[in-house]
């Protein structure tokens, strides 16, 4: 039976997704170690890195690096239930791995509110997996969209009171992002899935800032939903079973400032 509404790519899984959130789950649980060992050491010798921190300036300075796990979240065409699509039994994305590398300027807004702003290069790898009818002999054909994107995320941090050299906060905001890699031949190529250049996201996530002697270390895992529609070219024959192509992104930070 063909699929006739939005694939759930919550559901499409893969090897490598699951070693991504063993990952992930191993630099939680570090996270969560390294906050209970300063607490217990605070408690026991009542000492604070750098006491001052928060305090001596309002503009900081850092640089991030993160690796994240992402994919697209389509919505079929009314096109897709026509006889001409008889083939196409379905369109499934696949989440693919990459990485970040960025700066950070923060402002100290408030005693417990820090405006954001991260100028990063982000390296995607998108994947759609067009799966046909097994009479037209080709079962599988996959888009594999690769891009490189110069983002500017800004983000509100709204953290809790500083306990020894431990802090929690959440943070949220928009992220835009242009493509940086010319694809204008690739884009001419009609066998091939087309995108749009720009993207804007909506954030929001959770960190730890954790104070040491010289500089403030802070992981952070965020998630990432695009809100505007990459699809480019409808009448594609990748482009004409799809109306809307979004991004779905999980996204780890180790940030130092």
């Amino acid at each position: 039976m063909r699929q006739f509404f939005s694939t759930d790519i919550f559901l499409v899984a893969s090897p490598r997704l699951y070693r991504f959130f063993v990952v992930l789950f191993l630099i939680v649980l570090l996270s969560i170690q390294l906050a209970t060992a300063q607490y217990y050491t605070n408690k026991r010798h009542e000492n604070k890195n750098n006491p001052n921190y928060d305090q001596r300036k309002k503009l900081t300075y850092g640089f991030l690096i993160g690796l994240h796990t992402t994919a697209y979240q389509i919505k079929y065409s009314d096109a897709f239930v026509t006889p001409a699509f008889d083939s196409v039994y379905s369109v499934d994305p696949e989440w693919k791995q990459g990485f970040v590398l960025g700066f950070i300027v923060n402002y100290k807004v408030a005693e417990f509110l820090d405006l954001r702003i991260t100028p990063q290069v982000a390296f995607y790898e998108h994947q759609l997996a067009y799966r046909y009818l097994r009479t037209t002999g080709q079962p599988t054909n996959e888009q594999v969209i690769e891009t490189t994107m110069v983002e500017l995320p800004i983000l509100a941090k709204y953290q809790s009171i500083r306990r020894g050299n431990f802090r929690m906060y959440m943070i949220g905001g928009v992220k835009p992002g242009i493509e940086a890699s010319g694809k204008k031949e690739l884009d001419a190529i009609t066998s091939r899935l087309s995108v749009r250049e720009f993207n804007l996201a909506l954030e929001g996530g959770v960190g730890f800032d954790f104070y040491y002697p010289l500089f403030k270390f802070s992981p952070e895992i965020r998630f990432s939903r695009g809100i505007n529609n990459l699809l480019k070219d409808p009448n594609n024959p990748f482009g004409q079973p799809l109306s809307r192509i979004n991004t779905n992104t999980i996204t780890v930070y180790l940030v130092f400032q």
